[in-house]
Formats: C-alpha cells, structure tokens, sequence
C-alpha cells in the first residue's frame, strides 16, 4: 500500500500513531499431508487443547470479553465439528486437513445462516487455525510478542487475541474485514483502543510502515507528514483537556437533562463502569450469563451474578436486557431447532413466549437482587414487535415485583407503532444496531453493507423520530442503547428528535457529556431537522458537523 490515505470504519474513538505489525497468518495444512493412524485422537486432543487454552484466557479477561472467549471454546468442543473433523479423517484425509474441511464446511453454513451465526464465523476460524497449529506442532497464529508500542493490522482479530491485548503497547487496530458490531469494534472500544475496520487493503501494509490511526473518521494515513501527526495530536490534546472540565449529569447548555448511561456484560464492567462519573445502566446484556452454560443457570446462580452487577449503582438505574438469544444465539438448554432466516425468527421474547420457564427464572432472580440492593432496576424485553408481546411481557415482569418495564424499540413496526406499544410499559429503548439492520434490509454482520448500516442514514433517524414521538404521546421516556449514542455528533441529533437517554461505552461517556454541553435543546432539534433533510449519510453527517459549536468542532 502506498503513502496515502484509506478509508474504513472508525468503531473506537481517538487516533494513534506508530509502526505496523501485522498479526501472523494461520498456517495451512501441508498439501500433501498423510493420513495417520491416529488421526481422530490428534483431532480430539487438538480441539480439547484450543478450549483448554480459551479459558485459560478468559480466567483474566473482563466480562464482555471473558463470555466471548467462553463462547469460543464451546465451539471448540461442538460434537458436531468433532464428528465432521473424525468423518474426514477416516475418508482417508490427514489431521489438519480433516479439521481445515470440517471447518470451513461449518464456517459456510455460518454465513449462509447469516446474524449472529456469521458473526462468530470468525471465531470458528481462529479455533480451526489453532487447532491445525497444534496438530503441526508449530505457534498458534495471532499477535506476535510486542516488544514497542504499535499498530496491529490484522484481516481480523479473533476475540481470543482482542481480549488479552498488552494495551500498553497497542496504540490503535486496523482491520481488513469487520464491521460497527463485530467482536473487534466492541472489544476495542470497551479498551479505550482507537480502530478502524474494513479497510481494503490493509495487510498489505508492512511491518514497520508508519501510519495515523482515526478511530472518528475511519481514515488510516500512511506514512502521514509530521504536520498531520502533529496536528491529530493537537486534536487529542485538546479533546483532553476540554474534557477535563466535563463532570456531573449529562444536560444541554440550557439546562435540559439527557441521562448518560453505561453498556456492560457482566460483574467486572459493572464493577468498572460504578467507579465512573455517569448515571447507571442503559443496558446489561444478561446474555452473557447464558451463553457460556451448558445447562440453564439456576435462580440462585442468577441471583448471585445479578446482586454483584447492581451493587456498584446503590441510587442509580441499571437498565436490564431480559435474555436476548434464541436460533440467531443457540443455547444448548434452549434449542428451538435449525430455522432458515434466523434473524426474523425465534429469538429474544420469542424465545422467552416458547420457554417461559426460562424467563420466569431470570426475572425472579432479577426482582431478588434488585430488593437486595439500592440500584433502581429496570427491565425491558428484546425484539418486541407488537402490542400483545409488550402486553404480556409487562405483565410477567409486575407479577414479580419489578416495578418498571420497558421494551426494545429495534424492529422498525414497533417503532411505527409506538405510541401503542409504549401505553403498556414505562419506558422504551432503541437498539439502533438491529433497528438499522431491518430498516436496511442490510445484515449487520455482512461488512460490505456497511455503509447502508451507517446510523446517519436518514431512514433510520425517520424511524427512530417516529418511535420517540410515540413515546412523547404516552409521557414515556425513549433512550438509545445502540453503538450510535456514543458518537457526539449523532448524540445532538437523537436527542434533538427526542431521545432522553444514551447508553454506550464508559470512555465514550466524556466526550458526549462535552458536546451536549455545547448546544442548546433547540440547536439539538435543528441539527436534527438537518440530518433528516438530507439526501444520504454522508450529507446528513456533514451537515450537523457545519452546524455544530465551534468548540465541538476543534476536537472531532
């Protein structure tokens, strides 16, 4: 790649500058390699030694990433990816060939599955090429020893690798592959590690090749001149000490109040996310506590993970997402079968209405652990659609004692619908991710359809007003706990179109306080007004960027 400038998607905020190094390629079984004699006991031991040593990693991984890691050794140790590995070897093939077929064979049914089955493509990967190393007996692929501080360039990064970077010598990530929801973009942003997906062309960039990393625009320089390093750490400096001054309740200059709130997975996010200067939760995602069970977690375990999650919010809300799983997130309790789309099918309460039992467990556990603590727990319900569901989803949470109820707002009929929806519960919540996702008709894990994902896009921000007029009709407060809350810009224009709440990453928190501080409510509703007037994404983005404050625009 030659000096210049390429594009990707900036998923975590900040810019870093230093050498390339790549992360090493997976080996590749020999062409030519023999069968063995005892080629399905290399098979088995190999994916046992891979989960063996996920875990491993997830013993001193931060929640978030200790589930996904978790996760990623059940794949390792799927009878069925044993069984198609063993078939091909007793058709004669050799141990890593056998278990590269197997493999890729699951990873092509993954994709065609589409939604969260395509999302842990790249996870099935990196058990595959680890699996196959140990087979060789050669390294596992990955990030080499990091001996100066650096930009990793990767086509991806496996969570394995993401979840246990040395972030004192990782400035920044580029990516060739990935999108805004993939395990890099969460992780990345959850470390506070600028990055940029999707960049073509990015492991052809050698080792030691200089570039500027924007995790805001998702540009990627290389071999900038001094004066533009210069001038993006200008940028950073005074980002930094803007936000210095930056403390207290989220609120617009003139006073009018936009609660800042947390994303987190689990006890050590929240643990970290209580010492923070934000509101509480905008959303836990208890699904993490599910998906790395063998068999459904009991109301006491449940009980127990929840109490450690509230503690840290005694007087602050905790905004809890009911288990969002289902044929797009298999569980092995709770398999509904093989369906064809599964991102329109069964899953979140469409799960939880075929198995009661396991929501009825969760929400007592939930209602034990919130009387036991001072948190002010909330609870919604995820892909909600209709009246009848968030009818009946409200119901089952009062009769456990939990006082506020909510849904999910991230299928584009409920959002028209709104204003029904949210006369049956206290408060609602747009999941901008899936709602873009099914607004586009674009598969949020198909990185080529990026752009028709961009939360600028103006359709989206129709169907997220519609839905906050909804809830205006009812006196109902509407948030956003999608990745989109956490960008400053787009911030103005949800709570310009009427959105009270925004739930992100912690270290997104500062920089969304400092540009809600710079612009009245009403400059907020006219930003608004410009984005949805405009023709694309890109228009809309730019033209709230030439509308916003000065002091805003001196430091994005």
């Amino acid at each position: 790649m030659s000096v210049g400038v390429v594009q990707g998607i900036g998923v975590s905020a900040g810019s870093a500058f230093g050498p390339v190094v790549k992360v090493g390629a997976a080996v590749r079984p020999p062409a030519d390699e023999p069968p063995a004699d005892n080629g399905a006991e290399k098979v088995a031991d190999a994916l046992e030694a891979v989960a063996t040593e996920l875990e491993r990693r997830a013993l001193t991984a931060l929640d978030t990433a200790a589930s996904i890691l978790q996760a990623t050794a059940m794949l390792a140790r799927d009878p069925g990816l044993l069984a198609a590995a063993t078939t091909e070897v007793e058709g004669g093939a050799g141990p890593a060939t056998a278990l590269d077929r197997a493999v890729q064979s699951y990873i092509d049914q993954f994709t065609a599955l589409g939604g969260y089955f395509a999302e842990r493509a790249t996870d099935l990967r990196d058990v595959g090429d680890r699996a196959i190393a140990h087979v060789l007996g050669v390294p596992a692929p990955g990030v080499p020893t990091l001996t100066e501080e650096c930009v990793l360039v990767a086509v991806d990064l496996a969570p394995a690798e993401t979840a246990t970077l040395d972030r004192a010598k990782v400035l920044g990530i580029v990516t060739q592959e990935g999108g805004r929801t993939s395990h890099t973009a969460i992780l990345a942003a959850q470390m506070a590690i600028p990055a940029v997906v999707k960049v073509a062309g990015a492991t052809d960039l050698e080792d030691g090749v200089h570039v500027l990393v924007d995790g805001d625009t998702g540009e990627v320089h290389v071999e900038p001149t001094p004066e533009l390093v210069r001038e993006l750490r200008q940028r950073s400096e005074r980002r930094a000490a803007a936000l210095e001054s930056t403390t207290g309740p989220g609120r617009t200059s003139d006073g009018r109040g936009v609660q800042l709130l947390a994303n987190i997975g689990g006890v050590e996010d929240a643990e970290a996310a209580g010492r923070e200067d934000l509101e509480g939760v905008g959303l836990f995602r208890t699904e993490f506590v599910f998906l790395s069970a063998s068999t459904a977690p009991t109301v006491e375990e449940q009980t127990d993970i929840y109490r450690k999650v509230f503690a840290p919010f005694e007087g602050r809300k905790v905004v809890v997402r009911t288990l969002d799983a289902g044929a797009d997130k298999p569980l092995a309790f709770a398999d509904l079968g093989a369906e064809e789309n599964p991102a329109l099918g069964r899953r979140g309460l469409r799960l939880s209405a075929e198995r009661p039992d396991l929501l009825d467990a969760q929400l007592e556990a939930l209602s034990i652990a919130a009387s036991e603590t001072g948190a002010d727990v909330q609870v919604m319900a995820p892909m909600v659609a209709i009246v009848e569901e968030a009818a009946w989803f409200a119901r089952r949470v009062r009769e456990n004692g939990l006082p506020k109820v909510g849904v999910m707002i991230e299928v584009p009929g409920a959002a028209m619908r709104s204003a029904h929806l949210m006369e049956e519960v206290d408060f609602g919540s747009l999941g901008t991710n899936d709602l873009a996702q099914y607004t586009l008709a674009a598969d949020r894990m198909q990185g080529e359809l990026a752009d028709l994902l961009d939360p600028w896009q103006p359709a989206l921000l129709d169907v997220i007003a519609t839905a906050c007029h909804g809830a205006a009709i009812n006196g109902k407060p509407m948030g956003v706990c999608g990745e989109s809350g956490g960008d400053p810009l787009l911030a103005l224009v949800l709570v310009g179109l009427g959105v009270s709440s925004l739930s992100m990453a912690p270290s997104k928190v500062p920089m969304v306080r400092f540009a809600l501080a710079q612009h009245t409510f009403a400059q907020c509703q006219r930003l608004a007004h410009l984005a949805r007037s405009a023709r694309t994404a890109y228009d809309a983005r730019e033209a709230v960027l030439a509308e916003a404050s000065p002091a805003l625009r001196e430091v994005i």
